[in-house]
């Protein structure tokens, strides 16, 4: 299972506490040890190749590297992040010519990677996402734009009708506060854990 979400939805936090309650071995990104980060906010231009290139050997390296791809969503695993993510900021952050390359490389690595058997995707509104973005102090992330976030949220819709044969449970979270809240969290919960869904995009808001 995948649990995703734009900058500061709270992807990571619930999927460590729905690891922790189901007994699910937990998969979370290392983005804090990318030295491209903080450059890239600073200086998107100069900074998004090399950003969106560590980003994607890194997230496929610890795929690799912790579960043995042929197996990394197999009953029992939880991750905060599906490789399809490097292609999705991608779109937003390379020009032209670099997104080309890109794409080449991506399409390699991809190939090697299975499906989720549910992908879960947490919509927040731009103005909370700022709101737990400041709250959360993390100081390369202060000069992040509403229109950035706008962006990277087109993009994942986009790849949610592109991707007819995954299925995608789209919930709009931003009145809940799963991680402090232990009413919301078990309305969620209850939602990804015992809800069946149709292959395809599948959208719920609570």
């Amino acid at each position: 299972m995948v649990i995703e979400g734009n900058i500061g939805a709270g992807k990571t936090t619930l999927a460590v506490k729905l690891a922790q309650e189901t007994g699910s071995r937990l998969v979370l990104e290392q983005f804090s040890d990318n030295p491209f980060l903080a450059r890239f906010y600073d200086d998107p231009e100069r900074y998004a190749f090399q950003l969106e290139l560590s980003f994607l050997s890194e997230r496929y390296q610890q795929i690799k590297n912790e579960l043995g791809y042929p197996e990394l969503f197999k009953e029992g695993v939880i991750s905060d992040y599906y490789l399809a993510k490097s292609f999705i900021f991608s779109k937003h952050n390379l020009k032209t010519d670099e997104m080309k390359l890109f794409e080449k490389l991506f399409a390699i690595i991809q190939q090697q990677i299975r499906r989720p058997d549910l992908y879960v995707y947490l919509h927040v509104s731009v103005e909370k996402l700022l709101e737990n973005i400041r709250n959360r102090g993390r100081p390369y992330e202060q000069q992040i734009r509403p229109e950035y976030l706008q962006e990277v949220q087109a993009g994942y819709f986009g790849f949610f009708k592109s991707s007819p044969d995954l299925k995608i449970l789209v919930v709009d979270t931003t009145n809940l506060d799963f991680a402090n809240n232990e009413s919301d969290y078990q309305q969620i919960r209850k939602l990804i854990l015992e809800g069946e869904y149709r292959t395809g995009m599948n959208m719920l808001i609570l």
